[in-house]
């Protein structure tokens, strides 16, 4: 096994070449402007730091989101890419469950709350009874609005952080990492579970829309 995990669904450009047992290099940059510039540059480091040629990758693991439209497709193509060109199954995995898995590392055991930067002031967000047992399905709410859910659990990503007055128990980590979600795919693929499809987990529709009810002009 040699997976090649990426995610750009939060401000991280996460990048990680994982063996099945550990990590043989990752790459973490946070600039959620220049999600396109970045990945190809971190995938080609992380192998150079391992020394694997791309052609030695048996799958590809990829974050679906919940994220911005922008960013988030920039890690999906580039995911679904390099799966077709190698011939290898490409494996889609909800960018929470990620974070979550990270946190578990990181010593919380449970439950708790993942939120991620969904801007417009809301967050991304999902309970977890532990680090790898979502509560139900991710939403996109503003915090306010879930302010009794979470209340007195701990609490991990960037979401988190921006609003302290709702997710008053913060914790690390605040970023995604690509080689959590390897290592989390690693087990799924062990236990034989399922894994997401490899399209974009928005939540809401893009900003980028054609306008209703506009008039049509055609030549007499």
């Amino acid at each position: 096994m040699l997976l090649l995990a990426v995610d750009t669904a939060t401000p991280a450009v996460t990048v990680a070449l994982y063996d099945g047992e550990s990590v043989l290099a990752e790459s973490n940059q946070v600039d959620a402007r220049r999600h396109g510039e970045l990945l190809l540059p971190s995938v080609d480091k992380v192998l150079a730091e391992a020394g694997v040629k791309l052609e030695a990758v048996t799958g590809i693991v990829v974050g679906v989101g919940p994220g911005p439209y922008t960013g988030l497709r920039v890690g999906l193509v580039t995911a679904s890419t390099f799966a077709s060109v190698l011939g290898v199954p490409v494996h889609g995995l909800c960018t929470l469950d990620g974070l979550a898995y990270a946190a578990g590392a990181a010593g919380i055991e449970g439950p708790f709350t993942v939120a991620t930067d969904a801007r417009r002031k809301e967050v991304y967000w999902a309970r977890y009874e532990d680090p790898r047992t979502r509560v139900g399905q991710p939403a996109v709410d503003r915090p306010a609005d879930i302010a009794e859910r979470v209340a007195g659990l701990p609490s991990v990503g960037q979401g988190a952080r921006l609003y302290p007055e709702v997710f008053t128990d913060a914790r690390d980590p605040e970023h995604q990492s690509a080689a959590a979600l390897a290592a989390l795919a690693a087990q799924r693929l062990a236990a034989g579970a399922e894994f997401l499809p490899v399209t974009p987990l928005y939540l809401r529709r893009p900003d980028a829309e054609v306008p209703k009810n506009y008039k049509v002009v055609t030549p007499k």
